[in-house]
């Protein structure tokens, strides 16, 4: 599968954002999001994926984030190197459970903090996942929302942000079909 752009908007004349239909992993840029828990066990969904076909240093180097630091929470991601991947990081965010309460508020601290994090490691660019939208149960539309606004917000309030690309990149029809729809709609 060849990762397709679906829409693309400049948030300002050296940040682009892109959404694109396809496969995490394939993505050649300095580092990804991972959609994880809060213990970086990566058994299932996108953090299964990840770490599959990132392989073992993925999972080692996540056991000793939590040894050393303890469970990742919303706003502060943990981040490891990619291993096989085509990028540089790997940046664990742990997005909302859906039915656990102030879910748009930490599903934004999760991609507000994977954006800080993805700073912090001088990152330029940065793909991520639709966070909390699979096994987590975070309706797409919902989901989208809550994104598209914490990116154009964290946009606005970093004009000089070394970030000069990100890129949404979303698996299967349907997730593709929601996003978009809400993106046509802002």
């Amino acid at each position: 599968m060849t990762n397709e752009i679906q829409r693309q908007e400049d948030f300002s004349p050296h940040f682009r954002f892109q959404i694109v239909q396809g496969d995490i992993t394939q993505e050649t840029v300095d580092a990804i999001v991972n959609a994880a828990n809060a213990q970086l066990q990566h058994g299932g969904g996108v953090a299964g994926v990840i770490a599959r076909a990132g392989g073992a240093d993925i999972t080692t180097e996540s056991r000793a984030w939590i040894a050393e630091h303890g469970p990742v929470g919303h706003a502060i991601p943990a981040f490891t190197t990619a291993g096989n991947l085509p990028c540089r990081y790997v940046i664990h965010a742990v997005g909302p459970i859906w039915g656990s309460g102030d879910e748009d508020a930490k599903l934004a601290a999760a991609v507000t903090g994977s954006l800080q994090r993805a700073e912090e490691l001088e990152a330029s660019s940065l793909s991520l996942p639709a966070i909390s939208t699979g096994i987590y149960g975070f309706p797409p539309e919902r989901a989208a929302g809550v994104i598209f606004s914490a990116l154009r917000k964290y946009a606005a309030q970093n004009p000089h942000t070394q970030l000069e690309l990100v890129r949404l990149v979303l698996y299967g029809d349907p997730t593709v079909t929601a996003f978009l729809s809400v993106w046509d709609r802002d």
